[in-house]
């Protein structure tokens, strides 16, 4: 039997304007941005709708806006669906970040936990990127194999670990900035076809970030966290997990460890999926799928017009 998985994009998916349309169309998602914008304590809609692009990067502002993005297409199916309960995937799945929109679409956490949740994710993490000078690269062209090989050969050096593998040449690592930066010259001896510096703010998923785990702790252990009601393929484990305690445990973990977005598309796959959702800003993941899946139908929703291009198909699994 045919199965269903929504996929929640992470931090890098964003852009100026994203929202706005369900903001105008949904009285819940005003409610919504309002609550973030209580609980950051700054208007979330208008740095979402309005910019400037530069803000919008931040990693403070990023990781909630993609977040409330999410949230606010998952309040919109609710109140498009027939009995206002939303639709019901059999799986769901984020990349990073987007494992906490995926954990809210799956009753795990409400969403105003999940944006407390994040909250204190972005700060600790900006916290931890000032504390420690670190950055991350892509590598393409190499199997991970060789990406575990290049790794190891720089642990004489500094931090340089695997941080996403997002495909099956296209991984990124993470680490101290001089060793990822000697890690590219070395990649690229290797045969990469490329291997360069990505513009982000830290080494993320990377031991440089235990300190925001550690504060991550804190605050998630304040939430409650329910059973999933389907089941949430986590990066750290790339299995389907339903227990919240285990959840809780492994977004602490995710932190500092890679995120198996490759083995996770396996997951799905290997569990029947064979249509999934992109629910969120942009089509990051939806071009992984591409490249990883084959016979997998893909939808997106992104601006309110994707709605009417999937309805029917969307509210079929309700």
């Amino acid at each position: 039997m045919s199965k269903t998985a929504y996929l929640f994009p992470g931090q890098g998916s964003q852009y100026v304007g994203m929202g706005q349309d369900l903001y105008e169309r949904f009285d819940s998602v005003k409610q919504l941005y309002a609550t973030a914008s209580e609980i950051l304590g700054y208007d979330l809609a208008e740095v979402s709708f309005n910019g400037p692009e530069e803000k919008l990067k931040e990693t403070v502002v990023t990781q909630p806006a993609i977040l409330v993005h999410s949230l606010a297409w998952l309040s919109a199916l609710a109140e498009l669906s027939k009995d206002g309960g939303g639709a019901t995937p059999d799986f769901a799945a984020g990349h990073s970040l987007g494992e906490y929109s995926a954990l809210a679409s799956a009753g795990v956490l409400s969403h105003e936990d999940a944006i407390k949740a994040v909250n204190t994710r972005c700060k600790a993490m900006q916290a931890a990127c000032d504390e420690n000078r670190g950055t991350m690269a892509a590598i393409i062209g190499l199997e991970r194999d060789q990406v575990l090989e290049l790794t190891d050969k720089m642990k004489p050096h500094g931090i340089c670990v695997p941080a996403n593998f997002n495909s099956g040449n296209q991984i990124a690592i993470s680490g101290d900035y001089a060793t990822v930066e000697q890690a590219c010259e070395v990649a690229r001896e290797m045969g990469a076809k490329r291997a360069m510096l990505l513009p982000v703010g830290g080494a993320f998923h990377s031991p440089l970030m235990a300190s925001a785990g550690a504060k991550l702790q804190i605050t998630l252990d304040q939430l409650e966290f329910s059973p999933a009601q389907f089941p949430v393929v986590a990066n750290v484990t790339a299995q389907p997990e339903s227990d919240p305690a285990k959840i809780k445990k492994l977004l602490v973990d995710q932190i500092t460890a890679p995120v198996l977005w490759t083995d996770t598309l396996e997951t799905l796959k290997n569990n029947a999926v064979t249509r999934v959702v992109e629910i969120g800003p942009g089509k990051v993941l939806s071009g992984l799928v591409k490249r990883t899946l084959s016979d997998v139908e893909i939808m997106n929703l992104d601006k309110l017009p994707d709605f009417d291009l999937v309805a029917e198909k969307i509210m079929e699994v309700v």
